[in-house]
């Protein structure tokens, strides 16, 4: 049992939320030339602070040995790219933005999104630490600072660049341990009327989804609007609006606003607040029962698994997601289960995956070998990936996605 803090509240930390056992980090690829050199694991137990209610790990490797160099590239998926380019349009719209105003997007990666507002003339930076990828994003056209947003950061950005009149953070937040100076920062470098968005997967939806595999360490905690609210307003931001959206599993985009400009609530935001209430969010109720339906979900997965072996069929993976990783080491899934897996990305090919040491080769691959079934790991992105892999069907192939409950799609 934990003995930390609450990284926010600094309340004792106690409450099991899941316990994954032992894991790798999820986006360390292992090279071919080091398979056979040992491997740190570290726990990968979820708790819930009693006190504010933040869902967290502790923080066993720092942010610096996990971000500077990564692994994952969003344009790879072109159904985030996609969504990536609605969101430019529609707030470009709703805020009125112009030449005159900076978007500023935090851990921008290879640019996937900020692209998008070149074509429009409104000026744009990333704030990426990671320096592989934002070096894609710089030869897109897009500035971009190499720093982790803090107040550190937000500081020296705010004397070299000025105020960010729009300031975007997708998939960011549960990804930082001192979550209080990110979101201070995120204060200190806000206009005085500008606007804050954030993407986040939803606990509400990680719960009711079963969706255990989306813990791991590079994400550090698991957001509900009630927290997220309480932290916001602990560093003078109101959350104001919010969509509720399908990616990623089920994810909220709120809106934020400097608490003194007093921006009005609106319903979908109540709406919201209120399936939290229902689902007892600010008890420990909602968070009692989930550690036990994981351990059915496991058993679910290498039961089928199991039987299509001992039937003879060959299994290969598709994606090496770190959601993936996640649900392989809990399950002990290894290439007694899949003979491999695929990637779009070149910059995981020809590597092997954390922990399952599975082998990472070409989407091409799968033509070639010709596999009896694909274990979707990045079931999020199911339908782009059936679309794209639609020809496995010439030979009979069919599908296996493992969240919410282990299906097969032919």
């Amino acid at each position: 049992m934990s003995k930390s803090s609450c990284r926010f509240c600094q309340a004792p930390l106690s409450a099991k939320f899941v316990d994954l056992g032992l894991s790798p980090l999820c986006q360390n690829a292992i090279r071919l030339e080091d398979a056979e050199k040992p491997e740190p694991f570290y726990p990968l137990t979820a708790l819930v602070c009693e006190a504010c209610k933040l869902v967290q790990l502790d923080e066993f490797v720092s942010p610096s040995d996990i971000f500077t160099e990564y692994a994952y590239f969003s344009s790879y998926s072109d159904s985030l790219v996609a969504h990536a380019k609605k969101y430019v349009e529609n707030i470009t719209v709703r805020l009125g933005l112009t030449d005159k105003d900076l978007a500023v997007e935090i851990a921008s990666n290879d640019g996937y999104l900020l692209q998008h507002f070149l074509p429009l003339g409104i000026p744009v930076t990333g704030i990426e630490p990671a320096r592989n990828v934002g070096a894609v994003a710089r030869e897109k056209g897009i500035p971009v600072i190499h720093e982790f947003m803090g107040v550190e950061t937000a500081t020296q950005f705010l004397k070299e660049h000025g105020p960010a009149s729009l300031l975007i953070g997708n998939n960011v937040l549960a990804h930082v341990p001192d979550i209080n100076d990110f979101v201070r920062g995120m204060q200190i470098l806000l206009a005085e009327r500008g606007t804050i968005t954030m993407e986040f997967p939803h606990l509400l939806r990680l719960i009711e989804g079963n969706q255990f595999d989306t813990i791991y360490h590079e994400h550090f905690s698991y957001l509900s609007l009630l927290a997220v609210e309480r932290i916001f307003a602990a560093h003078g931001l109101t959350i104001f609006d919010i969509d509720e959206l399908k990616i990623h599993g089920g994810s909220i985009r709120i809106y934020a606003q400097h608490t003194n400009t007093k921006p009005a609530l609106t319903p979908a935001l109540l709406k919201v607040r209120e399936d939290e209430a229902t689902a007892g969010f600010d008890s420990m109720e909602a968070y009692s029962d989930f550690g036990e339906r994981v351990k059915l979900t496991k058993n679910r997965i290498l039961s089928k698994l199991i039987e299509l072996k001992s039937r003879g069929k060959t299994i290969a993976g598709y994606g090496a997601p770190g959601k993936g990783n996640t649900l392989l080491n809990y399950c002990g899934i290894r290439t007694d289960y899949l003979d491999y897996t695929v990637d779009r990305n070149p910059y995981k090919q020809g590597t092997l995956l954390p922990g399952s040491r599975i082998p990472v080769y070409p989407v091409e691959t799968i033509a070639e070998t010709k596999p009896d079934y694909i274990f979707i790991l990045p079931w999020n992105l199911t339908r782009e990936i059936t679309g794209q892999l639609g020809y496995i069907r010439e030979w009979g192939g069919k599908f296996i996605v493992p969240i919410p409950e282990v299906s097969i799609i032919d």
